[in-house]
């Protein structure tokens, strides 16, 4: 006659589990699968590179480009021989790193920058701290085209072709009584200047609140 052995229940799960996971090979932990590290450091990179990149390529898509071109320290220079007695307040519509604004703050000016690219805003708030120019200058992520003009003494500019027309109107409404203009690279092609430094790209154009007058009207004045 056969003897049957009893088998407690427990131990038949156990010896079944375990027969079910020889059977399967055990996936190794993420940090040890190279082809995730991998994607996931490109995917890291992309998204970084995008992140960065786009402040400075999103002005190409505007209306109106005005991509970031840092003056020469020439063209800094020649801004303030034009300006050469002059204070009060300054603004530099598109200020890029900051530079004109900081030799503007040295030189006693209350001095604004308007920026769009908040790469380039950021930049430029740690380094005026960094100098100790925090008090005389500050910039702000603005659109030059909804920024009211009419507060400012100096308005500085280093425009391109397709904007100096749009901006000539845009002064001849808001800039204040005896309050200046200085166009850097490109000037406003139908006005006549007061005073001029012409050194090729280092050129530099200032004109006053009658420079944006109609001729008619300035006849009369």
């Amino acid at each position: 006659m056969k003897q049957f052995v009893s088998v407690p229940f427990e131990e038949m799960s156990l010896s079944r589990s375990d027969t079910s996971k020889a059977g399967k090979a055990e996936k190794p932990p993420w940090y040890r699968r190279p082809g995730l590290i991998a994607t996931g450091a490109v995917f890291a990179v992309v998204g970084g590179v995008y992140v960065v990149a786009m402040p400075f390529v999103t002005p190409a898509f505007r209306r109106i480009c005005l991509p970031f071109v840092p003056a020469t320290d020439q063209q800094v220079k020649n801004v303030f021989k034009l300006l050469q007695g002059r204070k009060g307040s300054l603004v530099d519509l598109g200020s890029g790193d900051g530079r004109l604004v900081f030799e503007a703050a040295k030189q006693g000016f209350h001095s604004t920058g308007y920026e769009l690219n908040l790469w380039l805003v950021w930049y430029s708030k740690m380094a005026a701290r960094r100098r100790g120019l925090h008090k005389m200058a500050s910039f702000y992520r603005r659109d030059l085209w909804k920024t009211d003009l009419s507060n400012y003494d100096q308005v500085v500019i280093f425009g391109v072709t397709q904007m100096m027309e749009p901006l000539k109107d845009k002064l001849s409404n808001e800039l204040k009584v005896g309050g200046q203009v200085v166009a850097c690279r490109f000037p406003f092609t139908d006005l006549t200047p007061i005073a001029a430094i012409e050194e090729g790209i280092d050129s530099a154009w200032l004109y006053d609140r009658t420079s944006f007058q109609p001729a008619e009207k300035h006849s009369k004045s």
